[in-house]
C-alpha cells in the first residue's frame, strides 16, 4: 500500500477551516496553510463555513459566546480576504483555492447567491447541518431534539437527504460535502440508510450528483467522528457504480488534523478501484 500511497497525489478538497475564522477550530489560517505544504498537498480548497443567515441558526457555540451574525459576516469577508492573501504568499508552494462550505436551511440559498455574487469564491461546498431549523451534527442533545421535530429517526433521515436534494438542485455546488453527514449521532445508521424510504433518497440524491457531474467529498474527517469515512461504505459503493468522482476532503479544523487518515482513506479507494487520478472541483464562471 505505500507504494500505492506514495503515488498519489496529495489534495483535499474540503478543508482548511481554523480558529481565526471558525469557532469551533483551531489555529490561524497562515497556520494550518503551513502545515498543508509540510505534509506535502499539491493543492487544497480552503472552505470556510458560510456566515449564518440570522442570530437563530448560528452554531451552538456561537451563540454560548455571544458572536453575532452580523460579527460572523464581518468575520467571514475577512477570510476571503486572508485566503488570497495567503494564495499569493504561498503561490509555488501549494495551490490554494478560495472556496466556502454552505449551509441548508429556509432561506440560505437565496443568501448563498448574494454571498457568491458580492465575495466570488472559487467553488462550493454544498453542506447540510440543519434539519427542520436543528443541528444534527453538534452533539446527542440536538440531533435528539431533530429526531423529535421529524417524529422519528428514519423520517429525519428522510428529511436530511430531501433537504440536500433541495440544496443540490438550487446550488449544484462543485463539491457536495460528507454527503451522510445525518448518521454521525446513530450507532445503527446502516440499518436506518437501509430503509427503503431513506435508501431511494440516497439513489436520487445520487443520481442527481452524477448527471450533473458533481465531486463527492471523501470526508476523512468520519474516521475520528463516526467510525467510517463519509460517505459509508454502501453510498459510497453506490457512487463508485454510477461513476461519481470522489475526492479525498480532510475537512480540517486546525493543524493536528491536516491530512489525518490520509493513507488510510486511499487505502480503502484503492482497494475499490477507485480513480485516484483526482479531478479539481468545477470553478464558477464570472463575467
Amino acid at each position: 500500500m505505500s507504494q500505492v500511497f506514495s503515488a498519489v497525489e496529495k489534495v483535499s478538497v474540503h478543508g482548511g477551516h481554523s480558529g481565526q475564522f471558525c469557532h469551533h477550530a483551531s489555529d490561524s489560517l497562515e497556520e494550518v496553510i503551513r502545515a498543508y505544504v509540510a505534509e506535502g498537498f499539491s493543492w487544497v480548497g480552503i472552505t470556510e463555513h458560510m456566515a449564518p443567515l440570522s442570530d437563530a441558526l448560528r452554531y451552538p457555540d456561537e451563540v454560548e459566546d455571544d458572536l453575532g451574525a452580523d460579527y460572523l459576516l464581518d468575520r467571514f469577508r475577512t477570510y476571503f480576504s486572508e485566503c488570497r492573501s495567503l494564495k499569493q504568499k504561498y503561490a509555488g508552494k501549494i495551490e490554494i483555492y478560495t472556496a466556502f462550505e454552505t449551509e441548508t436551511y429556509e432561506g440560505s440559498s437565496a443568501y448563498v447567491h448574494k454571498l457568491v455574487e458580492e465575495l466570488k469564491p472559487d467553488y462550493l461546498v454544498g453542506s447540510v447541518h440543519h434539519v427542520n431549523g436543528f443541528c444534527i451534527d453538534y452533539d446527542q442533545a440536538n440531533f435528539d431534539a431533530a429526531v423529535k421535530a421529524s417524529g422519528s429517526l428514519e423520517q429525519l433521515y428522510r428529511d436530511y437527504f430531501d433537504a440536500q436534494f433541495e440544496m443540490l438542485q438550487e446550488l449544484e455546488p462543485s463539491v457536495v460535502g460528507h454527503f451522510d453527514l445525518i448518521r454521525k449521532f446513530d450507532p445503527d445508521y446502516l440499518n436506518t440508510l437501509g430503509k427503503a424510504g431513506v435508501w431511494e433518497r440516497v439513489e436520487r440524491n445520487l443520481d442527481f450528483v452524477s448527471e450533473c457531474g458533481l465531486i463527492l467529498d471523501f470526508n476523512l474527517r468520519g474516521f475520528d467522528k463516526a467510525t467510517e469515512q463519509y460517505p459509508s461504505m454502501p453510498v459510497l459503493e453506490a457512487a463508485l457504480e454510477l461513476d461519481i468522482d470522489v475526492v479525498p476532503g480532510d475537512d480540517s479544523h486546525g493543524v493536528n488534523s491536516v491530512g489525518r487518515n490520509y493513507e488510510r482513506g486511499i487505502e480503502i479507494l484503492s482497494d475499490l478501484g477507485a480513480n485516484l487520478d483526482w479531478p479539481r472541483p468545477a470553478l464558477i464562471i464570472y463575467n
